[in-house]
Protein backbone atom coordinates (compact mmCIF):
# COMPACT_ATOMS: atom_id res chain seq x y z
CA UNK A 1 0.00 0.00 0.00
CA UNK A 2 1.31 3.13 -1.02
CA UNK A 3 1.66 6.27 1.29
CA UNK A 4 -1.22 8.10 -0.02
CA UNK A 5 -3.34 5.44 0.91
CA UNK A 6 -2.08 5.17 4.10
CA UNK A 7 -3.10 8.77 4.79
CA UNK A 8 -6.42 8.44 3.41
CA UNK A 9 -7.06 5.54 5.62
CA UNK A 10 -5.47 8.03 8.93
CA UNK A 11 -7.04 11.28 7.71
CA UNK A 12 -10.91 12.77 7.70
CA UNK A 13 -12.32 13.03 3.97
CA UNK A 14 -12.05 16.76 4.10
CA UNK A 15 -8.45 16.98 4.91
CA UNK A 16 -7.87 14.56 1.80
CA UNK A 17 -9.99 17.05 -0.56
CA UNK A 18 -8.03 19.87 1.28
CA UNK A 19 -4.41 18.16 0.11
CA UNK A 20 -5.41 17.28 -3.28
CA UNK A 21 -7.16 20.23 -4.07
CA UNK A 22 -4.09 22.82 -2.90
CA UNK A 23 -1.39 20.65 -3.83
CA UNK A 24 -2.81 20.34 -7.56
CA UNK A 25 -3.59 23.52 -8.54
CA UNK A 26 -0.42 25.01 -6.90
CA UNK A 27 1.80 23.04 -8.64
CA UNK A 28 -0.43 23.57 -12.24
CA UNK A 29 0.19 27.62 -11.45
CA UNK A 30 3.95 27.06 -10.59
CA UNK A 31 4.98 26.25 -13.84
CA UNK A 32 2.92 25.90 -17.44
CA UNK A 33 5.66 24.17 -19.37
CA UNK A 34 6.78 20.95 -17.57
CA UNK A 35 9.80 19.20 -18.95
CA UNK A 36 8.92 15.18 -18.65
CA UNK A 37 12.34 15.12 -17.05
CA UNK A 38 11.30 16.25 -13.89
CA UNK A 39 8.50 13.33 -13.82
CA UNK A 40 11.03 10.71 -14.69
CA UNK A 41 13.24 12.08 -11.83
CA UNK A 42 10.97 12.58 -9.25
CA UNK A 43 9.66 8.73 -9.75
CA UNK A 44 13.01 7.67 -8.85
CA UNK A 45 13.09 5.35 -5.01
CA UNK A 46 15.79 7.93 -4.15
CA UNK A 47 12.89 10.65 -4.23
CA UNK A 48 9.47 8.94 -3.71
CA UNK A 49 10.40 7.99 -0.28
CA UNK A 50 9.91 11.62 0.40
CA UNK A 51 6.67 10.99 -0.17
CA UNK A 52 5.95 9.63 3.08
CA UNK A 53 7.49 13.18 4.97
CA UNK A 54 5.75 15.38 5.57
CA UNK A 55 7.06 19.33 5.27
CA UNK A 56 5.36 20.52 8.27
CA UNK A 57 8.01 18.50 10.65
CA UNK A 58 5.70 15.89 12.24
CA UNK A 59 2.95 18.47 13.23
CA UNK A 60 0.86 16.80 11.05
CA UNK A 61 0.82 13.70 13.18
CA UNK A 62 -0.57 15.81 16.74
CA UNK A 63 -3.58 17.19 18.13
CA UNK A 64 -1.42 20.23 19.49
CA UNK A 65 -1.78 21.29 15.88
CA UNK A 66 -4.83 21.15 13.49
CA UNK A 67 -2.89 21.53 10.58
CA UNK A 68 -5.33 21.80 7.44
CA UNK A 69 -3.72 19.50 4.75
CA UNK A 70 -0.80 17.04 4.22
CA UNK A 71 2.04 18.20 1.65
CA UNK A 72 5.42 16.42 1.58
CA UNK A 73 8.56 16.61 1.22
CA UNK A 74 8.74 14.93 -2.23
CA UNK A 75 5.65 17.75 -3.10
CA UNK A 76 8.07 20.32 -2.26
CA UNK A 77 10.79 19.36 -3.83
CA UNK A 78 8.99 19.02 -6.94
CA UNK A 79 7.58 22.46 -6.39
CA UNK A 80 11.01 23.69 -6.18
CA UNK A 81 12.03 22.26 -9.09
CA UNK A 82 8.97 23.51 -10.79
CA UNK A 83 9.98 27.23 -9.90
CA UNK A 84 13.26 26.91 -10.96
CA UNK A 85 12.61 25.35 -14.44
CA UNK A 86 9.97 28.03 -14.76
CA UNK A 87 12.43 31.06 -14.17
CA UNK A 88 15.79 29.26 -15.88
CA UNK A 89 15.16 26.73 -18.00
CA UNK A 90 18.05 25.12 -16.93
CA UNK A 91 17.51 21.61 -16.39
CA UNK A 92 21.16 20.97 -14.20
CA UNK A 93 19.61 23.60 -11.89
CA UNK A 94 16.16 22.41 -12.29
CA UNK A 95 17.95 18.96 -11.33
CA UNK A 96 19.53 20.31 -8.23
CA UNK A 97 16.15 21.44 -7.02
CA UNK A 98 14.64 18.40 -7.11
CA UNK A 99 17.48 16.14 -5.08
CA UNK A 100 18.03 19.31 -2.69
CA UNK A 101 16.07 17.24 0.23
CA UNK A 102 16.81 13.44 -1.00
CA UNK A 103 18.46 13.64 2.64
CA UNK A 104 15.29 14.42 4.72
CA UNK A 105 14.61 11.89 7.15
CA UNK A 106 11.43 11.13 8.75
CA UNK A 107 9.97 13.49 10.61
CA UNK A 108 12.06 16.13 9.04
CA UNK A 109 13.93 18.89 11.03
CA UNK A 110 12.73 16.95 14.20
CA UNK A 111 16.32 15.55 13.69
CA UNK A 112 17.77 18.60 14.25
CA UNK A 113 16.18 18.90 17.34
CA UNK A 114 16.85 15.38 18.40
CA UNK A 115 21.13 16.12 17.60
CA UNK A 116 20.63 19.51 19.28
CA UNK A 117 20.90 21.50 16.04
CA UNK A 118 17.30 23.46 16.80
CA UNK A 119 18.79 26.78 15.49
CA UNK A 120 20.59 26.00 12.52
CA UNK A 121 18.53 22.81 11.55
CA UNK A 122 20.97 21.62 8.86
CA UNK A 123 22.01 18.61 10.97
CA UNK A 124 21.30 16.11 8.10
CA UNK A 125 22.24 18.28 5.05
CA UNK A 126 25.57 16.87 4.84
CA UNK A 127 24.15 13.58 3.98
CA UNK A 128 22.73 14.98 0.24
CA UNK A 129 25.68 14.72 -1.60
CA UNK A 130 26.77 11.31 -0.27
CA UNK A 131 23.34 9.81 -1.10
CA UNK A 132 23.35 11.25 -4.26
CA UNK A 133 26.66 10.17 -5.31
CA UNK A 134 25.76 6.83 -4.15
CA UNK A 135 22.20 6.18 -5.80
CA UNK A 136 23.03 3.99 -8.72
CA UNK A 137 19.56 4.85 -10.43
CA UNK A 138 19.93 8.05 -10.41
CA UNK A 139 23.88 8.11 -11.62
CA UNK A 140 22.24 5.58 -14.27
CA UNK A 141 19.72 9.05 -15.60
CA UNK A 142 22.65 11.47 -15.23
CA UNK A 143 25.25 9.68 -16.75
CA UNK A 144 22.41 9.09 -19.81
CA UNK A 145 21.83 13.36 -19.65
CA UNK A 146 25.43 13.95 -20.11
CA UNK A 147 25.26 15.11 -16.40
CA UNK A 148 27.75 15.23 -13.68
CA UNK A 149 27.07 14.23 -10.05
CA UNK A 150 28.99 17.78 -9.29
CA UNK A 151 26.49 19.37 -11.15
CA UNK A 152 23.58 18.78 -8.55
CA UNK A 153 24.36 17.51 -6.00
CA UNK A 154 24.60 21.12 -4.11
CA UNK A 155 22.03 23.82 -4.65
CA UNK A 156 23.53 26.04 -3.11
CA UNK A 157 25.59 26.80 -6.11
CA UNK A 158 22.78 28.16 -7.72
CA UNK A 159 20.94 32.07 -6.37
CA UNK A 160 17.65 31.01 -8.16
CA UNK A 161 17.72 27.66 -6.57
CA UNK A 162 18.76 28.88 -3.02
CA UNK A 163 20.21 31.75 -1.25
CA UNK A 164 21.03 33.22 2.02
CA UNK A 165 18.50 34.32 4.31
CA UNK A 166 16.58 37.07 3.47
CA UNK A 167 16.99 37.02 -0.16
CA UNK A 168 14.49 34.77 -1.89
CA UNK A 169 15.16 31.80 -3.57
CA UNK A 170 13.11 28.94 -5.26
CA UNK A 171 13.31 26.91 -2.06
CA UNK A 172 12.12 29.57 0.24
CA UNK A 173 9.56 30.99 -2.26
CA UNK A 174 8.20 27.19 -2.29
CA UNK A 175 8.17 26.26 0.99
CA UNK A 176 6.27 28.81 2.71
CA UNK A 177 2.86 29.03 0.38
CA UNK A 178 2.06 25.46 1.32
CA UNK A 179 3.08 25.82 4.96
CA UNK A 180 0.88 28.96 5.81
CA UNK A 181 -1.73 27.68 3.57
CA UNK A 182 -1.76 24.33 5.38
CA UNK A 183 -1.17 25.38 9.40
CA UNK A 184 -3.29 28.40 9.74
CA UNK A 185 -4.90 29.19 6.28
CA UNK A 186 -2.65 31.89 5.67
CA UNK A 187 -2.69 31.70 1.94
CA UNK A 188 -5.79 30.47 -0.04
CA UNK A 189 -5.19 29.20 -3.73
CA UNK A 190 -5.91 31.76 -4.91
CA UNK A 191 -3.76 34.35 -3.37
CA UNK A 192 -1.37 31.95 -3.65
CA UNK A 193 -1.51 31.91 -7.60
CA UNK A 194 -1.82 35.45 -7.78
CA UNK A 195 0.89 36.50 -5.75
CA UNK A 196 3.21 34.08 -7.28
CA UNK A 197 2.35 35.29 -10.97
CA UNK A 198 3.91 38.56 -9.81
CA UNK A 199 7.94 36.56 -9.50
CA UNK A 200 10.12 37.70 -11.95
CA UNK A 201 13.95 37.34 -11.88
CA UNK A 202 15.86 40.45 -10.97
CA UNK A 203 19.41 41.10 -10.18
CA UNK A 204 20.15 41.77 -6.78
CA UNK A 205 23.26 43.77 -4.72
CA UNK A 206 25.61 41.40 -5.15
CA UNK A 207 24.88 41.22 -9.09
CA UNK A 208 23.45 37.63 -9.10
CA UNK A 209 19.87 36.54 -10.33
CA UNK A 210 17.71 36.51 -7.44
CA UNK A 211 13.49 35.82 -7.24
CA UNK A 212 11.54 38.82 -6.65
CA UNK A 213 8.68 40.80 -7.43
CA UNK A 214 7.58 43.03 -10.40
CA UNK A 215 5.36 45.54 -7.62
CA UNK A 216 5.86 46.53 -4.29
CA UNK A 217 2.79 45.74 -3.06
CA UNK A 218 2.79 41.80 -3.83
CA UNK A 219 6.16 41.90 -2.47
CA UNK A 220 4.88 43.27 0.71
CA UNK A 221 1.93 40.72 0.87
CA UNK A 222 4.18 38.29 -0.04
CA UNK A 223 6.74 39.15 3.29
CA UNK A 224 4.12 40.04 5.47
CA UNK A 225 2.77 36.84 5.05
CA UNK A 226 6.03 34.62 5.19
CA UNK A 227 6.85 36.42 8.78
CA UNK A 228 3.33 35.68 10.03
CA UNK A 229 4.06 31.99 9.08
CA UNK A 230 7.57 32.11 10.53
CA UNK A 231 6.31 33.37 13.58
CA UNK A 232 3.94 30.11 14.07
CA UNK A 233 7.58 28.61 13.84
CA UNK A 234 8.95 30.60 16.72
CA UNK A 235 6.36 30.12 19.13
CA UNK A 236 6.41 27.61 22.21
CA UNK A 237 3.57 25.26 20.15
CA UNK A 238 5.89 24.40 17.71
CA UNK A 239 8.89 23.68 19.77
CA UNK A 240 7.33 21.28 22.33
CA UNK A 241 5.70 19.57 19.68
CA UNK A 242 8.68 18.72 18.01
CA UNK A 243 11.14 18.75 20.71
CA UNK A 244 8.50 15.75 21.75
CA UNK A 245 8.72 14.13 18.49
CA UNK A 246 12.38 14.40 19.06
CA UNK A 247 12.74 13.12 22.74
CA UNK A 248 10.04 10.27 21.19
CA UNK A 249 12.60 8.96 18.72
CA UNK A 250 15.86 9.24 20.96
CA UNK A 251 13.47 7.07 23.56
CA UNK A 252 12.69 5.04 20.27
CA UNK A 253 16.18 4.07 19.49
CA UNK A 254 17.13 3.52 23.17
CA UNK A 255 14.67 0.93 23.64
CA UNK A 256 15.83 -0.75 20.09
CA UNK A 257 12.27 -0.18 18.43
CA UNK A 258 13.81 1.49 15.77
CA UNK A 259 17.36 2.64 14.66
CA UNK A 260 18.51 5.86 12.75
CA UNK A 261 18.23 4.09 9.75
CA UNK A 262 14.95 3.44 10.11
CA UNK A 263 14.31 6.89 9.70
CA UNK A 264 15.17 6.88 5.97
CA UNK A 265 13.42 3.51 5.13
CA UNK A 266 10.12 3.95 7.12
CA UNK A 267 7.58 6.25 6.37
CA UNK A 268 6.31 8.56 8.97
CA UNK A 269 2.75 6.63 9.06
CA UNK A 270 4.60 3.11 9.05
CA UNK A 271 6.37 4.62 11.98
CA UNK A 272 3.68 6.36 14.02
CA UNK A 273 2.10 2.96 13.58
CA UNK A 274 5.26 0.88 14.87
CA UNK A 275 4.83 3.34 18.06
CA UNK A 276 1.24 2.51 18.60
CA UNK A 277 2.28 -0.90 18.97
CA UNK A 278 5.13 -0.71 20.75
CA UNK A 279 3.19 1.95 23.03
CA UNK A 280 0.54 -0.76 23.72
CA UNK A 281 2.61 -3.32 24.41
CA UNK A 282 4.88 -1.83 26.91
CA UNK A 283 2.52 1.38 28.47
CA UNK A 284 5.35 1.85 31.14
CA UNK A 285 7.80 3.26 29.67
CA UNK A 286 8.87 6.40 29.02
CA UNK A 287 9.06 6.57 25.62
CA UNK A 288 5.44 5.40 25.78
CA UNK A 289 4.35 8.14 27.90
CA UNK A 290 6.31 10.54 25.38
CA UNK A 291 4.52 8.85 22.29
CA UNK A 292 1.50 9.17 24.10
CA UNK A 293 2.18 12.85 24.96
CA UNK A 294 2.76 13.61 21.58
CA UNK A 295 -0.60 11.87 19.87
CA UNK A 296 -2.88 12.75 22.66
CA UNK A 297 -2.03 16.36 24.25
CA UNK A 298 -4.12 19.12 22.81
CA UNK A 299 -2.51 22.25 24.60
CA UNK A 300 0.43 23.50 26.19
CA UNK A 301 1.45 25.01 29.32
CA UNK A 302 3.31 28.20 28.93
CA UNK A 303 5.49 29.49 32.00
CA UNK A 304 8.74 32.00 32.81
CA UNK A 305 9.87 29.43 35.21
CA UNK A 306 11.03 25.83 34.50
CA UNK A 307 7.67 23.65 34.81
CA UNK A 308 8.29 20.88 37.20
CA UNK A 309 6.84 17.65 37.09
CA UNK A 310 5.68 18.02 33.77
CA UNK A 311 7.70 18.02 29.96
CA UNK A 312 9.30 20.97 29.94
CA UNK A 313 11.43 22.77 27.25
CA UNK A 314 13.77 25.98 26.92
CA UNK A 315 14.99 26.31 24.05
CA UNK A 316 15.53 28.67 20.69
CA UNK A 317 15.20 27.78 17.26
CA UNK A 318 16.14 28.82 13.39
CA UNK A 319 14.63 32.47 12.56
CA UNK A 320 13.36 32.31 8.82
CA UNK A 321 12.61 35.64 7.51
CA UNK A 322 12.76 37.30 3.75
CA UNK A 323 13.56 40.91 2.43
CA UNK A 324 12.37 40.24 -1.27
CA UNK A 325 13.79 42.41 -4.40
CA UNK A 326 11.26 44.35 -5.95
CA UNK A 327 11.11 46.22 -9.01
CA UNK A 328 10.00 50.22 -8.34
CA UNK A 329 9.50 53.18 -10.43
CA UNK A 330 13.08 54.12 -9.19
CA UNK A 331 14.43 50.76 -10.14
CA UNK A 332 14.89 47.78 -7.61
CA UNK A 333 15.11 47.55 -4.48
CA UNK A 334 14.07 45.90 -1.34
CA UNK A 335 10.65 45.57 0.16
CA UNK A 336 11.83 47.18 3.47
CA UNK A 337 13.14 50.17 1.96
CA UNK A 338 9.90 50.80 0.31
CA UNK A 339 7.72 49.97 3.08
CA UNK A 340 8.71 51.16 6.85
CA UNK A 341 6.09 49.23 8.53
CA UNK A 342 8.10 45.97 7.22
CA UNK A 343 11.25 47.45 8.60
CA UNK A 344 9.56 47.36 11.80
CA UNK A 345 8.05 43.78 11.10
CA UNK A 346 11.48 42.51 10.70
CA UNK A 347 12.58 44.03 13.49
CA UNK A 348 9.79 42.71 15.64
CA UNK A 349 10.12 39.72 14.33
CA UNK A 350 13.55 38.97 15.35
CA UNK A 351 13.12 40.48 18.63
CA UNK A 352 10.23 38.43 19.25
CA UNK A 353 10.38 35.86 22.62
CA UNK A 354 7.99 33.50 23.78
CA UNK A 355 7.63 32.63 27.43
CA UNK A 356 11.33 31.10 28.34
CA UNK A 357 9.70 27.70 29.41
CA UNK A 358 6.58 25.53 28.13
CA UNK A 359 5.73 22.26 28.51
CA UNK A 360 2.98 19.75 28.74
CA UNK A 361 1.55 16.92 30.91
CA UNK A 362 2.58 13.72 30.22
CA UNK A 363 -0.37 11.09 29.26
Amino acid sequence: MGFKSLVKLFAPMCYILAMDDFKTAYHNALCKDVPSFIEEYAALPLLQRLEGIGLLCGTDWTPIFSNKFYYSRLDHSIGTALITWNFTHDKIQTIASLLHDVSTPAFSHVSDFKNGDALTQSSTEDLNSKMIDEDAALQALLKRDGIKTEQVNNYHLYPVCDNIIPTLSADRLEYMYPSGAALEGIWSIEDTIKNYSHIKVLTNERNQPELGFDNAEEAHIYAKKFLKTSLILQKNRDKVAMQLMADVLTEAEKEHIITGADLYKLSEQELIQKFEDHAKQKPELMFSALFRTFRGAKSIIQSNNPLKEIYCINIKVKRRFVDPLTETENGVTRVSKVYAEYRKAIWDFLNFEDSPYAGVELL
